[in-house]
């Protein structure tokens, strides 16, 4: 069976980047770089299957002669012939995806569509009614396949776990059970990387000759922080992949000299994390590793950071936040502002490069922006980044503040535009925001 399975384009909304000075404007996040994780996952689900990726971010990325949306799925699907269409989405990538969708439609009313990724399993409704024949929510490996086979034989998709069906009585939410939530430990699929192989330079961080590739070593998150979309995808569980089956795919990794730890955080099992680099260390893996870390939890453990950087954690990327212990409690993040300083120290005592996140509340006025720049100068991290605090669709922020929403454009929820009402004229806030791009900028570290 032909199978195309297609990564959608980024949104281009940054509000942050249009509004901020030109000498901040080089420093803004434009692109997050990385193959995508869980659609290649879903390849190697149905492996035995003629499958085809299309990348489109990285299509873009690398080549700047690439043809519109609509015309570049066309021809993969003139030059693919699938009968399954399967496209994974965030929230700010949902538009998009439908426009992919309905050139598919135009191209083939026959082929069946199918649906994943974090937007599908926290927003599922948000696809009824559209040209997706079928959602899939949560993890999607072991339910791409069931979708499969059923094309293959009676097409009851409604006896599949965790799907939704466009059907002509409407959208449907399948009453069978899910399959098992540890995919972990339940029979695992790991990416195949291979399907990308055409697109290995687009993947790469400025300056650097060196591929990247993104890495799960746990699913989930025990911590609940508000604006968070990982735990609520997960339902606040945690799973622990096997140190050897890491160990494993790390080897594999041949094409790439940087990877990047997926995970929601790093390091939240202390002695688990001191084996796993111990094994990494004892491999020679020849690595440069980024990872996501808690402040406090970096703060509290320097010898392990310090076992991490021999083994070659090179960046540890930092929610810090905010320098307000009253807005972090708001988070759900429990910890003191005095830890950043002392989590940057553990860090650049062993040589390991800190960028440290901060999230920007609609409700700041000269004062507040100012308060936070006095703070983000005073520590010593590489590169520090600001976006906006965003109710992204499905969260726990999203319940609380979604009476407050005034703009409802998905496109815009990527943590790069302010959907809230914000206390300064919103151009404004997005130009102060902007602006604090230029406190940190890669070559300030003491």
């Amino acid at each position: 069976m032909n199978i195309l399975l297609i990564n959608p384009p980024r949104s281009p909304e940054n509000a942050i980047l249009a509004h901020a000075p030109e000498a901040a404007k080089r420093f803004i996040h434009k692109k997050l770089i990385g193959p995508p994780l869980g659609l290649l996952t879903v390849a190697a689900a149905v492996k035995e299957h003629n499958v085809t990726v299309l990348d489109t971010k990285a299509e873009y990325d690398s080549n700047p002669h690439a043809p519109a949306l609509e015309a570049l799925v066309r021809q993969y699907c003139e030059k693919t012939k699938p009968e399954i269409i399967g496209i994974t989405c965030i929230a700010s990538e949902f538009p998009d995806s439908m426009r992919i969708l309905e050139s598919v439609k135009q191209w083939d009313p026959g082929v069946l569509t199918v649906a994943g990724g974090l937007h599908a399993s926290l927003c599922p409704q948000d696809f009824a009614g559209t040209l997706v024949d079928i959602v899939c929510s949560g993890q999607a490996g072991q339910t791409f396949r069931e979708i499969v086979s059923e094309r293959a034989g009676k097409r009851e998709y409604l006896s599949i776990g965790g799907t939704y069906v466009n059907t002509p009585a409407g959208f449907q939410q399948s009453q069978c059970p899910p399959g098992k939530i540890n995919a972990v430990v339940d029979d695992p699929i790991l990416p195949d990387r291979s399907y990308i192989k055409q697109w290995l330079p687009a993947y790469r961080m400025p300056h650097s000759e060196k591929n990247i590739t993104y890495i799960n070593t746990s699913y989930g998150c025990p911590f609940k922080c508000s604006f968070c979309s990982i735990w609520p995808q997960w339902k606040g569980r945690y799973f622990l992949r096997d140190t050897e089956s890491i160990i494993a795919e790390l080897r594999s990794l041949e094409d790439y000299g940087i990877v990047r730890f997926a995970d929601a955080n790093s390091v939240i099992d202390e002695a688990y994390t001191h084996r796993l680099f111990f094994r990494i260390a004892e491999e020679r893996l020849d690595k440069e590793f980024v990872m996501d870390i808690r402040a406090d939890t970096a703060a509290n453990n320097p010898k392990l950071v310090e076992r991490m950087a021999k083994a070659g954690l090179k960046v540890a990327i930092c929610g810090f936040e905010s320098f307000r212990k009253s807005e972090l409690d708001a988070y759900n993040k429990h910890f003191d502002p005095s830890l950043i300083r002392k989590a940057v120290s553990v860090f650049h005592d062993n040589g390991v490069q800190v960028r440290g996140n901060y999230v920007v509340p609609p409700d700041y006025d000269e004062q507040d922006f100012d308060a936070l720049a006095v703070f983000a100068d005073a520590q010593r991290v590489t590169y520090a980044g600001y976006t906006v605090l965003t109710p992204m669709p499905g969260t726990e922020l999203y319940s609380s503040l979604k009476n407050s929403i005034i703009d409802f454009d998905l496109r815009k929820y990527n943590f790069f535009n302010c959907v809230l009402k914000t206390k300064l004229p919103i151009d404004k806030f997005h130009e102060k925001v902007g602006a604090l791009w230029l406190i940190k900028k890669g070559n300030e570290v003491a």
